[in-house]
């Protein structure tokens, strides 16, 4: 099944939970409150989904003139290597548009 992409499309905080856990994001995968409120406040999500099976995520803060935090960025370790992680980039700086620069700080294993 092709990979579908989504901005309209929030997951649970299972889903995230679980596509953190196989990423090896480090994040607070123990306080699942916590993960929802994350996403409750984000005002850009962009994902990835193989069929019913997130896949992706990049969780963005931004007022669309002028920054962009892509906060986290994922992808499922099964599925690493596809181009997936770079393509949810290349939706959240779509989105934006010109007017606004994304910021993405990552670790060195990423």
């Amino acid at each position: 099944m092709p990979i579908t992409y989504h901005l309209d499309r929030t997951p649970s905080p299972d889903e995230v939970i679980d596509l953190y856990r196989s990423a090896g994001l480090a994040r607070p995968v123990d306080d699942r409150a916590r993960i929802a409120t994350l996403y409750q406040h984000a005002n850009l999500i962009a994902s990835a989904w193989d069929g019913d099976t997130l896949v992706g995520v990049a969780r963005s803060l931004t007022g669309f003139r002028w920054c962009c935090y892509l906060a986290d960025l994922a992808v499922r370790a099964e599925y690493q290597h596809q181009h997936i992680g770079k393509r949810l980039v290349e939706l959240t700086r779509e989105r934006v548009g010109d007017e606004s620069t994304v910021m993405l700080l990552s670790v060195p294993t990423a």
